[in-house]
């Protein structure tokens, strides 16, 4: 089995990685995040293995701890007209977001990159980014007005949780409903089991 250490604070991240019914640790570097790339695909997986990396980089152990480590880094945006939503500075930058999606399409990346030590503490590095389509009920005033209210758009990236309240706005998807909460599972499950993580029971199933 290897050591798994997730590089996000994110409680949902957290929870999904938790289905997969593995254990890991949480370890989030403070190093401060910067990205060249300019299309939002090119920037979650940027960031993602950004984040990896300095928390690898912030483990001070040694060599031989290292072995058969797997360090999880990932990055969500919301996207709307090609210009990337955060998280709202307050009420209003909320209420403004949240607004403009409205009875629209837009869509949701997840970058995810792991780096992977083997036996002999050297590493190699998988990243890729997965997109998923959001489509919003149109909302009244009084409704956005209320959903704010709840406080619960204020750290979430696009001013909305589509696992939370915001619920009854979302008209459909089209991609992994994970990948919008913040964690595509089911492709990390799967390099998961690529990678050799669940041991000598992941080869049994591949036989």
């Amino acid at each position: 089995m290897k050591k798994i250490i997730l590089g996000s604070a994110s409680p949902r991240r957290r929870e999904l990685l938790e289905q997969i019914g593995i254990e890991f640790e949480v370890k989030v570097s403070s190093r401060e995040e910067i990205y060249t790339a300019t299309e939002p695909e090119a920037i979650v997986k940027e960031l993602a293995l950004e984040k990896a990396s300095h928390v690898s980089e912030d483990i001070r152990e040694s060599k031989e701890a290292r072995k058969k480590m797997l360090v999880i880094g990932a990055d969500t945006v919301v996207v709307l007209d090609g210009k990337i939503l955060g998280k709202p500075k307050d009420e209003a930058d909320a209420f403004q977001m949240l607004s403009a999606l409205q009875g629209r399409a837009h869509q949701v990346y997840t970058g995810v990159a792991m780096l992977d030590y083997d036996e002999n503490g050297n590493s190699r590095s998988i990243c890729d980014a997965k997109r998923t389509d959001v489509y919003v009920h149109a909302m009244t005033e009084a409704e956005i007005r209320c959903y704010i209210d709840t406080g619960e758009p204020m750290d979430k990236a696009g001013s909305y949780g589509i696992q939370g309240k915001f619920a009854p706005f979302i008209d459909r998807i089209e991609g992994d409903y994970y990948n919008v909460v913040g964690l595509p599972v089911a492709y990390v499950y799967q390099t998961f089991k690529e990678l050799g993580v669940f041991g000598q029971a992941d080869e049994s199933e591949k036989r």
